[in-house]
């Protein structure tokens, strides 16, 4: 015989009423017929659940380790099928998943995720550069889920009208073409390339005022510093005409060394906001583990970032 949830609920009664023949009576079993189904269970458990005599029935050694388990495990399977009714009814309201974002690694595979798990469900999809706009859009009830990022530990735009999670911590690394003498290193310091053409994506954070920051730090300013959408961005770094920053989660590219910067001067969080309720809890949930899923997949295809993580706790897949 197999254990079940339903023999635990038997021993669970029985450590409670104190005595088989209370416990068949809260069962609606006859007592015999429960002291026959406690045996079965002994012999599965391996032995004696309880002590009983003419004073009742107390838990074994055994007995209180299985009890133990069972306080843990009954309301947990309770609480599960909760959350699952629960998602299960949110999900039968939802009628459209309308997703905004900045461009970045994790959008497209996102959308693609949502798709799937929702198959009868159109999933809707704006783009901008600005964080700002896209959180202007969720506020607004213009897209239902904002996928942004922001620079550091600074606040999301928009205020507190929105309810944010985390869902990864990238730190920001150095792009190089191939090429560049210094893409050989596994590591470089900020001031290493004091003489260099920069070149990121723009944005309406403090992200470039923290860059100007870190390079005043390393004892320099960047004499040129490019704005351009993010194929650009990686086009002029493949050339050799400049080198970027990019977060760690940026995808492999041809003719392109990701190296981490030493000391962590710059940081990016990962951020999913939307309204309270909008969509409802068991489906933002779903999606923030989608998300986060999404999230891992570009780690795992990062090699420097996957290497980098092990001794830099803080960064990775939100928990």
């Amino acid at each position: 015989m197999e254990l079940e949830l339903r023999h635990l609920r038997v021993i669970r009664t029985i450590a409670e009423a104190g005595s088989l023949n209370k416990a068949a009576g809260r069962l609606g079993v006859a007592q015999p017929a429960l002291s026959t189904q406690l045996k079965r269970i002994e012999r599965a458990l391996g032995g004696p659940l309880f002590h009983r005599d003419r004073t009742g029935a107390r838990p074994t050694p055994l007995g209180e380790l299985v009890l133990a388990r069972a306080s843990m495990l009954l309301p947990a399977v309770s609480d599960l099928q909760d959350s699952a009714r629960r998602f299960a009814f949110a999900r039968d309201q939802i009628r459209t998943i309308r997703v905004g974002g900045t461009h970045g690694p994790l959008l497209g595979g996102l959308v693609g995720r949502l798709a799937t798990a929702y198959p009868d469900v159109p999933v809707g999809l704006h783009t901008a550069w600005s964080e700002a706009e896209i959180s202007a859009l969720a506020t607004a009830g213009r897209i239902d889920i904002a996928l942004i990022g922001v620079c550091g530990e600074s606040p999301p735009p928009g205020g507190d009208a929105l309810l944010w999670r985390t869902v990864g911590v990238d730190p920001v690394f150095v792009m190089l073409a191939d090429e560049h003498p210094l893409a050989s290193q596994p590591e470089l310091e900020l001031g290493q390339l004091a003489g260099e053409r920069w070149v990121s994506a723009p944005g309406d954070g403090c992200f470039g005022d923290c860059f100007a920051t870190a390079c005043s730090r390393a004892g320099f300013s960047p004499a040129t510093f490019y704005e351009t959408d993010v194929a650009a961005c990686v086009h002029l770094v493949q050339l050799g005409s400049a080198i970027g920053l990019c977060r760690a989660t940026l995808p492999p590219t041809p003719g392109v060394a990701v190296r981490p910067l030493a000391g962590v001067p710059l940081r990016w969080r990962h951020l999913l906001g939307r309204l309270p309720d909008a969509p409802p809890e068991p489906v933002a949930d779903d999606i923030l583990g989608h998300a986060r899923a999404v999230y891992q997949e570009a780690v795992l295809r990062s090699a420097a970032l996957r290497g980098w993580l092990p001794g830099h706790p803080g960064f990775g897949m939100a928990s």
